[in-house]
């Protein structure tokens, strides 16, 4: 079931972005080419699928949510090209290609990835993209802001590369990470949630929950993968986080610790859904999905 909802999750949200790419100027060109290489690129999609699928728990329509699924996507790919930047994890390969620093250089990178977040605001603000009332857009925007920036996966980042070569306990681990990874995943099913407008606090609180323990179950398993999978298959550089002496799951807790926490984070998510019916179905799904990945 959720090979084809994320495949249709897939087509749905790369058709939405595509239009967002055309260069106005021919003098911005390279600028754009730049910021769709780093978007359609291939990539899970699993931010906008969780958008997707909490709009719909909630009995809304699809396509009050391509804005959202758009602006958590833009957030996200502007990441991973900062991310990778030799200023930061000092990558070559992301999904299976050159990174934009290599495809381009570093200058059209850090443009284009500062291209990405600032389009991913104006997706949220646009009432063409995003066809809620200007108080929800307003929510939105709110959400998605704090969730990227300082108190989100931007202070994660800054975290993480402050921890280098140090050994942190369980519980400031799970905070960086609930900052540099979980914030954006929270924000995507919250997002997704205020898009159906039908969303209350009972709702949101619920899919809170559920987005908590499924972001931090994704890390989990990202850091699962960087010792047990290979660059082909990740498409990024394996083991890359043990060569930069970074703190990991399996390195704090041991490999089948680590694996056994996956499982009790994607089971705190699947009882956090309790209250839904059956239209909360792909959320389900994708809390197993994100603990049997192998890239």
């Amino acid at each position: 079931m959720i090979a084809a909802y994320q495949a249709h999750c897939q087509r749905r949200v790369d058709s939405a972005l595509e239009p967002l790419f055309e260069a106005p100027r021919p003098e911005l060109t390279q600028l754009y080419q730049a910021m769709r290489y780093s978007v359609i690129n291939g990539g899970k999609r699993v931010r906008p699928l969780l958008v997707y699928a909490a709009c719909e728990a909630l009995g809304g329509e699809p396509q009050r949510a391509d804005g959202a699924a758009c602006a958590v996507e833009l957030i996200h790919a502007y990441s991973l090209v900062h991310d990778d930047l030799p200023a930061m994890d000092d990558d070559d390969l992301r999904r299976g290609q050159p990174t934009t620093h290599k495809a381009f250089d570093e200058a059209s990178a850090i443009l284009a990835g500062d291209g990405l977040q600032s389009l991913a605001f104006e997706v949220l603000a646009d009432a063409r993209r995003n066809p809620q009332n200007a108080e929800v857009r307003l929510a939105m925007i709110s959400s998605l802001a704090r969730a990227a920036g300082p108190a989100g996966m931007v202070g994660g980042q800054a975290i993480d590369l402050g921890s280098v070569g140090m050994k942190l306990n369980q519980a400031a681990l799970e905070s960086m990470h609930r900052h540099k990874t979980g914030a954006l995943i929270e924000a995507s099913v919250r997002l997704g949630a205020l898009a159906s407008a039908r969303a209350d606090e009972r709702a949101l609180k619920a899919l809170h929950n559920y987005a908590q323990a499924i972001g931090l179950a994704f890390q989990v398993q990202d850091d699962i993968l960087d010792v047990e999978s290979d660059t082909a298959t990740l498409g990024k550089t394996q083991g890359k986080d043990q060569a930069n002496d970074k703190p990991t799951y399996p390195a704090l807790l041991g490999l089948d610790a680590a694996k056994a926490y996956a499982l009790e984070l994607r089971d705190q998510a699947l009882h956090a859904l309790r209250p839904f019916d059956s239209a909360a179905e792909p959320l389900r799904e994708l809390a197993r999905y994100i603990v049997e990945r192998r890239s």
